[in-house]
Parts: C-alpha cells; structure tokens; sequence
C-alpha cells in the first residue's frame, strides 16, 4: 500500500454512535446518520470508540457498518477506533480494517494495564508497524487508566503515522497548540469554545450530535475572531452538554437521539439506556437550545 498524504484532521470529527435494534447494529440508521452529519458541515466521522461501543462490537459487525456507511459515494471520511489490552491483538485487527483505507485510527494506550511511558512507547510502535494510515493519540486518562505526558505523545509525534492526539485537559491542550508539534483535537465538549478561539484546528465532540450545525456555526465563528457571536451561540449548548455526561455515555446521547427519531433507543450490554428522569431533563434543555437564535435566524 502506498503511504497515504497525511490527513488534516481540521474542523469536527464526530466520534458517532452505533445505532442498535433487536441486539444487532442497524446499518439503516447508521447509513442515516452519516450522510445526516455530512450534510450538517462535520469533517468526518470516528467509528467504535467509546461513545460508538466499540469495545462491545465484533470485528465482522464493524466491517458491516463501514461497508454499509462508505457504500455512499459523498461519504465523509472515516477513523476507526482501535484500543484494547494487548498490543498485538490491537495490530492484528488494524491490519484486518487496512483494506477499508480509513483516514485514520484512534488509538488508546492499553487500558487496565497502567504500563509506564516506556511500555505506551513500545505499544504505539508496534501499531506504527501494523499500518501506514495516520495514528492519532487518545489521552483520556478516566477511560484507560493512564495518563500519556506531553514528552511520550511528542516522541511519539517524530513518526510519521503520529499526527495528532484527542486531548481532554484544556491545560495540555493549550500547551500542545502552544508547542505546535502535535495538532490537540479537543475532546472535552464544555472546553470546545476555549480551543477554537485559542487557535485549536481541530475537535473529537460526542455532544456535537445533537444540533451539530451550531457547532460548526460556534467553530466558523470563533475562527473569524467573532467572539461575542460565538460565546452567545455556545452558552444555551452547555446545561445539554453537562447532561450528555451526567450518566455513563452515551446513554444520555442515545436517549436524545431518539427523541430526536433518529435511532433506537438500545445499547449493548453492560451499557444500559438512559435513566427516565433524564429524558424531561434532555427535552428541556433541547427545547432551549431550539429557542435560542442562532446565525442563520438572525442573519
């Protein structure tokens, strides 16, 4: 395979759910909702990381839904999400989704492990030998365990698969647009405002499922230095991204969507759906974002 032209991975990457009815992956609905973010402005999309399940998905149901999503011919780029606690069980499925020429992968450190700087080292350099697509980093530390230093994700960055990390601390984040050896895509929802108007190219948001053109719209604007423009956009998005993340994603993400009739209101065990008293919560605090102006009202 010949080496791919590094991918720019600027603008909104969401990191998309897997639909879900009868205990099987709808492909219908998954179909739905690419071409959904495409038309809405999103850059590209992340399949099987944590807010897609990917951990409970088999590899034949991810084949299935990349076939079945790039089988449009507009389709959005993809990156596909790798993690798991062995290293070579993570290269061997990488080399098995090469064919599908994803614009990347996403990839944890090993999880539940805890291993050392020197170990996540060795652990990126055999997935850099499993593929030559684009690497990008994932440094949150709540899901696996471990916290990657700036000095490992920047060694790391000297090759040439490294070319970006989905970054949560706004601290790190602003140090890694600072230094400028490693694009920071912000995955931190509440601190997406703070990374653009601070310079930040690009951003891995859960939250931007909902209402997704606002956040291309709060993204256009902070970029052209509107502040103001951009502040009064974003605020009514917080109260709804703070309830995203009151309960373990993405129930609450699930549940939206399907009041939004989108998908199915279904994850796979141990995930478990949204509590009731969390959908009057999400309904009103959709209501506000849907009555607050936005550009294209006010324009």
């Amino acid at each position: 395979m010949d080496m791919p032209a590094k991918t720019d991975f600027e603008g909104i990457w969401l990191p998309m759910v897997t639909p879900m009815r009868g205990g099987y992956v709808d492909l219908d609905a998954a179909r739905a909702l690419a071409r959904y973010y495409r038309n809405a402005g999103i850059s590209g999309l992340v399949l099987f990381g944590s807010t897609g399940e990917g951990n409970l998905l088999s590899l034949p149901e991810k084949i299935s839904m990349i076939e079945a999503i790039a089988s449009d011919p507009h389709a959005l780029p993809l990156v596909f999400g790798a993690g798991g606690v062995d290293t070579r069980g993570v290269a061997t499925a990488i080399r098995r989704l090469d064919k599908y020429a994803p614009a990347g992968y996403l990839v944890p450190p090993p999880y539940y492990l805890g291993p050392s700087q020197t170990g996540i080292l060795w652990h990126y350099r055999q997935i850099a030998w499993a593929t030559e697509r684009p690497i990008i980093l994932y440094n949150i530390p709540k899901r696996t365990g471990v916290t990657m230093t700036v000095e490992t994700m920047e060694t790391l960055a000297l090759l040439p698969n490294f070319t970006a990390v989905k970054e949560c601390n706004p601290s790190v984040l602003a140090a890694l647009n600072t230094r400028g050896k490693l694009d920071a895509l912000c995955g931190e929802d509440l601190a997406l405002l703070d990374h653009w108007l601070a310079g930040g190219r690009g951003a891995i948001p859960a939250a931007a499922h909902l209402y997704p053109e606002r956040y291309v719209e709060v993204m256009q604007l902070a970029r052209e230095g509107h502040v103001d423009a951009a502040r009064e956009l974003f605020e009514p998005l917080r109260g709804l991204i703070r309830l995203l993340f009151s309960e373990p994603n993405p129930a609450p993400l699930k549940r939206a969507l399907s009041m939004q009739g989108l998908i199915a209101d279904e994850l796979r065990m141990p995930m478990t759906p949204a509590s009731r008293e969390l959908s009057s919560r999400l309904q009103r605090a959709m209501s506000a974002v849907q009555g607050s102006p936005n550009r294209l009202q006010t324009a």
